[in-house]
């Protein structure tokens, strides 16, 4: 059965968004209408008869509506094959009526758990029985019966039905019945996940929908898409500019991460995930030009990150200059329109509120090994009992700063890395070397072709040193101290450098590696 008249439909939902648009054309089809509850009464309002499931099926709705569509009134009606007569034969004995179209969309379980003060028993009242049933039900049988969803599937429905004169194809009812697993599937994800985390239970459950197919991958030749978890609304919002890339979506990530981990204002500028300069401070223009120039070169074509509304002055100095992606809470004072006038720029803002870094996981596939990666995201910068100045020479209060700004900086460059810093700003960074001496020189040969100094800067390593021969290059820098987390057999050797160079060496007790 290939083409299928819609003559019946049954229509339950909890968002009513495009309802009344959708539920008119079924009507001018004149397609028969059953529905429930706060749905009936919406369609009665609008206009559009509806008959209620309770008076076809004779049984009313109770428990608060707990129980009122699981009847086999309903699911016969659902599953009966129309190419078996045995099926036939029993919804006439039985007087079921065969339904051809279903429209369902579920409790909001999602919705209702992610808002702060949700009680469990809230909660629980949001898990819905009867709707993923006659989800289940209507996708089982897509021979004969299509299902819809979501209020996004309703046009591609009215289209098919205006194309083939109020009938549906088995294409469209496959794609549909696909769709309808996809979404209990997440459904009941989301509900596991949520018992799984107020029980304390260990393990965790991911549903992915696709938010949006991508030109391609890292390279041209990949196909590539960008998933999100089923239910939940992403933190960020693009205001102009093309679409974002699969590269762009990485940079975006790891530069909100790093926006947020600072509470003071910061603006950070990334290539290829990795950030070629970052510096803080209350004056906004002057510390994005303090973060290009750690790296001149470097910034073109990057990702600027701004944890604070983006005023009108940065942006009049960033707009000369070509940039992928701006991050920001919001533009303000002409900012829009000053950058929106660069078509391709894009502009993003991200509501740093709603980032629940706290609860979110890093999840990476490993195709090679045949599995995934799962640990928490990397938040402390280390704890302050384990923090120690293990040299002879003391830290004084500038240096501790200026040596918590370099190691918060240095969680978010690949390892091995390195970061030269001093007064809030970032002047030399080394990234992604086998060797840390190595991603010293490159950090040092970025700082002289900036024209920077690293004279009286201190420097962060986001693991040991395995030998003396890192301090002992800081010293030859003209470094005045040095903070990594210790933890090697030869610690004593960077200890009895550090005093013989008379430089600050603290000991964080924290590694903060990025592979």
């Amino acid at each position: 059965m290939d083409l299928v008249p819609v003559r019946r439909a049954l229509i339950s939902v909890s968002d009513k968004t495009g309802l009344s648009e959708f539920a008119k054309k079924l009507h001018a089809l004149n397609v028969e209408i059953l529905s429930t509850g706060g749905t009936l009464k919406f369609l009665i309002e609008q206009g559009i008869p509806a008959v209620a499931v309770e008076d076809y099926t004779g049984f009313p709705e109770m428990m608060d509506g707990r129980v009122k569509t699981l009847h086999p009134k309903i699911h016969g009606g659902f599953l009966a094959r129309r190419d078996l007569e045995s099926h036939l034969e029993a919804a006439r004995k039985h007087d079921i009526r065969l339904f051809d179209l279903v429209v369902i969309n579920l409790y909001p379980f999602e919705a209702v758990t992610a808002k702060s003060g949700t009680t469990f028993e809230e909660a629980v009242e949001n898990i819905d029985i009867g709707g993923p049933a006659m989800v289940r039900s209507a996708a089982k049988n897509a021979a004969s019966v299509a299902v819809v969803v979501s209020p996004e599937q309703y046009s591609a429905v009215v289209a098919e039905l205006e194309q083939h004169k109020g009938q549906t194809t088995l294409q469209l009812r496959e794609k549909l019945r696909l769709d309808a697993y996809r979404r209990t599937a997440a459904y009941d994800a989301a509900i596991s996940a949520y018992l799984e985390e107020k029980s304390g239970a260990q393990g965790m459950r991911l549903s992915l929908v696709e938010k949006q197919g991508l030109r391609y991958g890292e390279n041209p030749h990949q196909n590539a898409s960008y998933l999100v978890e089923a239910g939940k609304n992403v933190p960020w919002k693009q205001h102009a500019g093309k679409e974002l890339s699969f590269n762009n979506i990485l940079d975006l990530d790891i530069a909100i991460r790093l926006a947020a981990d600072f509470t003071e204002p910061v603006c950070a500028i990334f290539k290829h995930t990795n950030p070629c300069g970052v510096a803080t401070g209350d004056n906004q223009a002057q510390i994005l030009q303090y973060a290009m120039d750690c790296d001149p070169v470097s910034f073109f074509g990057g990702i600027v990150a701004f944890n604070r509304p983006l005023g009108k002055a940065a942006a009049e100095n960033l707009a000369p200059h070509f940039f992928e992606l701006i991050i920001a809470p919001e533009f303000v004072e002409g900012a829009l329109e000053i950058l929106a006038a660069k078509k391709n720029l894009r502009l993003i803002t991200v509501d740093f509120s709603k980032l629940d870094a706290a609860q979110s996981r890093d999840l990476r596939a490993v195709p090679g090994a045949g599995g995934y990666l799962l640990q928490d995201q990397d938040l402390p910068l280390w704890n302050e009992g384990d923090l120690k100045v293990v040299s002879k020479a003391p830290a004084d209060k500038q240096t501790m700063a200026d040596l918590a700004f370099a190691s918060r900086v240095a969680k978010f460059v690949k390892s091995n890395s390195v970061v030269f810093a001093s007064q809030g700003r970032t002047l030399g960074i080394g990234a992604g070397q086998m060797s840390r001496i190595d991603s010293i020189r490159i950090a040092e040969i970025k700082a002289a072709d900036a024209k920077l100094s690293l004279k009286g800067s201190v420097m962060a390593s986001e693991a040991f040193f395995p030998f003396r021969d890192s301090v002992d290059t800081c010293a030859k820098i003209g470094v005045r101290a040095i903070v990594q987390p210790g933890g090697s057999i030869k610690d004593a050797d960077s200890v009895t450098a550090a005093d013989e160079h008379g430089i600050v060496l603290l000991f964080s007790g924290m590694r903060h590696f990025r592979h």
